[in-house]
């Protein structure tokens, strides 16, 4: 069974840091994209940030290039998401997705929220 589960979120600071982790079962974990989206309030789901099978490449919103860092450690059959230098505008519900036989899986969901 494939499933993707979130963890790491919670409340900080701006200026702060936080990682997040996507745990993966039911699949390899090597093989496949694996991507980091977010959705604040009243926005649309935004890609942040993914990782290419076998780590050949990696991917970052403009609005998160030099503060988050994404990658894979396959022992462990997890990805994560550094975030540094967090601010007010990246509070949301972050997500990890993978593409299965044509197939989007999500994970729940992980609440990030940037606040003094």
């Amino acid at each position: 069974q494939l499933q993707l589960v979130e963890s790491g979120g919670g409340l900080v600071q701006p200026g702060g840091s936080l990682r997040l982790s996507c745990a993966a079962s039911g699949f390899t974990l090597d093989y496949y994209a694996i991507g980091w989206f977010r959705q604040a309030p009243g926005k649309e789901r935004e890609g942040v940030s993914c990782i290419s099978s076998l780590d050949a490449n990696t991917y970052y919103a403009d609005s998160v290039k030099g503060r988050f860092t994404i990658s894979r450690d396959s022992a462990k059959s997890t990805v994560y998401l550094q975030m540094n230098n967090l601010k007010p505008e990246d509070t949301a519900v972050y997500y990890c997705n993978v593409r299965f036989r044509s197939v989007d899986f999500w994970g729940q969901g992980t609440q990030v929220t940037v606040s003094s």
